[in-house]
């Protein structure tokens, strides 16, 4: 018998050549913006399927740099608990929105829209900390 666990799932914080963030319009509840990602497929490595999401959803071919951070707080979705590999992603060209995302827009960092999905509006928090500061998110989160 399998134990019961969180889903994993990647998230990618797209960053475009002139310093904007991709976000995607979420498709299905719940609704709003939201990083571009999604559920890891089985023979798929992380790095595989952040990529995969990322053109699914945005129709860009990212460059994955690292990774940033792992979020893993319970019902950090409302759906189910999951644990998501957030990954800083570069690309170029524009975004348009397919799959699970309505659209696809590019942000200026300092502009983020209000109504953000999940905790995404709080990794991104984070994550423009971090560019600033260099200073990564704690480990409890």
């Amino acid at each position: 018998m399998r134990p019961v666990t969180p889903l994993l799932t990647v998230d990618a914080i797209i960053e475009m050549d002139d310093g904007g963030i991709v976000l995607i319009r979420r498709r299905n509840p719940p609704e709003g913006w939201a990083l571009p990602g999604g559920f890891v497929d089985p023979g798929e490595s992380l790095a595989e399927s952040v990529r995969r999401e990322a053109l699914e959803e945005t129709s860009l071919d990212v460059e994955v740099l690292e990774m940033f951070h792992v979020y893993s707080r319970p019902w950090r979705d409302p759906r189910g608990d999951t644990v998501s590999v957030v990954y800083h992603c570069r690309a170029s060209g524009v975004p348009h929105g397919g799959d699970d995302a309505a659209s696809a827009v590019v942000f200026d960092p300092g502009s983020l829209p209000e109504d953000i999905a999940f905790d995404h509006g709080r990794i991104l928090e984070q994550f423009l900390n971090w560019r600033k500061t260099g200073i990564r998110p704690s480990v409890k989160e």
